[in-house]
């Protein structure tokens, strides 16, 4: 397995080929270190791989790279690359060899399986079996949105006919939230008027305004008012609108609608 890479660039005084940079680096490091780093055994016995040599010509000298890759440990790779030093040749030219760098590939391999392993965790993390808890959770979810219904061309859950409380909100994401908390007697009035169904239902059943914490909930709240006889006003926590409430959040600001008291002269006082 190839551990190092040793990196080199070379000039040259005249062209040469790259033959010539092969065989100046057997010809002129052979016996220099002994017979146990000898380039062409190493090579050989596959201690040493393949030498590339990048080439190029021109004003009439020769640079380029030569990458010379290493399977020996770091002590001998560390004196392969230093003998390349030694090189003053290359076929008829004078030359000058300098090593730039030897890299230890091994590394990059680590960090390219680190990086891979944590894509592939997060795969099998996404194709996790969920617990049973979590699936139950998950069909309930799923069977409450297909609950939702429309009465009058507006979004509203199973038991807006049946019960004798009805929760007007403001729009479809509202009713399908309550739902998926068992909550199945919401109405939106999808929209920024407040429709005609709305109004007879809110004469004939007690009915609770649930309105967003923020200003266009007031504004609602208003023309609900105005228009609808509303006995309850309950508010989603300030800057949360009903559609991203948790559970808790839903029945707490449920529990804490305020009861309203009519006048009249259609104001309203909240008790």
């Amino acid at each position: 397995m190839i551990k190092y890479l040793i990196e080199a660039e070379f000039s040259c005084k005249g062209i040469v080929e790259k033959p010539d940079v092969i065989g100046a680096i057997f010809g002129q490091t052979e016996g220099l270190l002994g017979q146990d780093l000898d380039l062409r055994e190493l090579q050989k016995s596959g201690r040493i791989g393949r030498i590339e040599v990048e080439l190029i010509n021109e004003e009439g000298n020769s640079k380029g790279k030569i990458l010379i890759p290493s399977s020996l440990d770091s002590s001998q790779t560390s004196l392969i690359a230093a003998s390349l030093e030694t090189i003053e040749r290359i076929g008829p030219c004078e030359a000058k060899i300098k090593v730039n760098s030897v890299k230890d590939v091994r590394e990059d391999k680590r960090k390219y399986v680190v990086e891979r392993g944590k894509q592939i965790l997060k795969e099998m993390m996404k194709n996790e079996i969920p617990s049973t808890l979590e699936l139950v959770e998950k069909i309930k979810s799923e069977l409450r949105k297909e609950e939702i219904q429309t009465y009058q061309n507006l979004p509203c859950g199973p038991e807006i006919l049946d019960s004798d409380e009805i929760i007007i909100v403001e729009g479809r994401a509202d009713v399908i939230n309550l739902l998926k908390n068992g909550i199945r007697n919401a109405i939106a009035i999808n929209g920024v008027s407040i429709p005609e169904a709305i109004v007879e239902l809110s004469k004939k059943k007690v009915t609770t305004a649930f309105i967003d914490g923020d200003r266009g909930g007031e504004l609602i709240l208003k023309k609900l008012l105005q228009m609808c006889e509303i006995d309850y006003v309950a508010r989603a926590p300030d800057g949360k609108e009903v559609e991203e409430l948790t559970s808790k959040e839903i029945f707490k600001s449920l529990k804490a609608r305020i009861p309203v008291e009519k006048k009249e002269s259609k104001e309203f006082i909240l008790i």
